[in-house]
């Protein structure tokens, strides 16, 4: 297996290549306005890292939002494109649950029931809730049990939990600073998605997750002055 992994939710543009065992490369830039420009050049550095070409890949792992219209479609356009160009399969997973995952590897929570808020604009948050089930092949791995959902800070039923990601820090007031990191990363996102293709997940749904309409759409017909 060589799985190319990739995320544009947030502002980080984050991709990795795994081997099925660990991952090889992995590349981070952090613009919230260049998703396009970022991506490409990401994809290529993780590639030669590697000492491999996109004819090597055998899957594609995207992450599938909640997150910004214009951000969001990048990645799973070019995940979409390549998958078909090189014939392979391209696997989706929600970025929040790639995020709980990453803070998990890092330490960051523990056992306890934790939540995920990264920053979705209009003064609001993209937010979802977690407990940690038991993994005999890694301890323990969070477990997404409610949402993903976008609501105002102080509409996120916090309830004492520990939180991670961006739209913590945020607004601290409401869900209190980050505990652990603030954005997804694409190395978590794909040894997630190894272990769940191990177990025999079906991750073919590629959705976007947007939560809410585009800022940008199309208007309605005209109407008529004359009636």
């Amino acid at each position: 297996m060589l799985l190319l992994a990739l995320d544009t939710s947030t502002p980080a543009v984050t991709v990795a290549l795994h081997d099925g065992d660990t991952v090889v490369a992995q590349s981070l830039s952090v613009d919230a306005r260049r998703h396009g420009e970022l991506l490409a050049p990401g994809i290529q550095a993780v590639l030669s890292e590697a000492g491999a070409c996109a004819r090597d890949l055998t899957d594609v792992a995207v992450g599938t939002g909640p997150g910004p219209f214009t951000g969001l479609r990048v990645g799973l356009v070019t995940a979409r494109t390549m998958g078909d160009a090189l014939g392979v399969p391209v696997h989706g997973v929600c970025s929040l649950d790639a995020l709980a995952v990453r803070a998990a590897e890092d330490g960051a929570v523990g056992d306890d029931p934790f939540l995920v808020a990264t920053d979705a604009r209009r003064r609001e948050v993209y937010w979802a809730a977690y407990e940690s089930v038991p993994d005999g092949a890694v301890g323990t791995t969070p477990r997404r049990v409610h949402g993903p959902d976008v609501s105002r800070p102080d509409d996120v039923p916090v309830d004492g939990r520990a939180v991670v990601g961006r739209g913590a820090d945020l607004y601290p007031d409401s869900l209190g600073i980050s505990v652990g990191p603030i954005d997804p990363s694409a190395a978590a996102l794909a040894g997630l998605v190894v272990r769940l293709l191990d177990a025999g997940a079906d991750l073919s749904d590629l959705t976007p997750r947007y939560l809410r309409r585009p800022d940008v759409h199309e208007g309605g017909g005209r109407k008529s002055v004359l009636s």
